[in-house]
């Protein structure tokens, strides 16, 4: 199974996208699935149903902070170098999917939301363009890999 299949399954199993996107790069991250779940549940629906960044980005994200957060992270260069990651993955997000707000994604007015969670159902599912969303997030960063080597970042820190 791939990321984006083992990502859209953790969705399907109930957990937010932030969750879904994080946990489905289990393999290449230092921590387990269940720290990888706690670190990512505040961020699912846009963090905690505020509907702002989209979970499956923010899932992105997290990942990308993992794998590529320079060594001296006060260094302002490194810094900028990493932010230039995110950007770049950002647009990507946005072009691909029209935006990278959850409210956006959703066709939701920007209003605050309720903090109550929506139980999980065929409905709930057919209604949310979620689980395609997650899944071209994790295809989208394992392209992303492959075009950035982790052993390389060092280079691109200091370009």
């Amino acid at each position: 199974m791939n990321h984006s299949e083992k990502a859209e399954a953790l969705f399907y199993e109930g957990y937010n996208c932030a969750q879904s996107v994080l946990a489905a790069f289990e393999d290449l991250l230092p921590f387990d699935r269940e720290t990888l779940l706690r670190l990512s549940a505040s961020f699912g629906a846009g963090v905690s149903r505020l509907r702002e960044i989209c979970g499956a980005f923010s899932g992105v994200c997290l990942a990308l902070g993992m794998l590529y957060t320079p060594e001296n992270s006060n260094d302002p260069e490194q810094k900028s170098a990493h932010y230039r990651r995110v950007q770049e993955l950002a647009a990507q997000f946005r072009e691909e999917n029209g935006s990278y707000l959850c409210y956006e994604l959703l066709g939701l007015p920007h209003a605050a939301q309720t903090p109550r969670a929506e139980a999980r159902s065929k409905e709930y599912y057919q209604k949310r363009p979620c689980a395609s969303i997650l899944s071209n997030a994790a295809a989208m960063f394992d392209r992303y890999l492959k075009t950035h080597p982790i052993d390389a970042k060092e280079e691109e820190d200091k370009a």
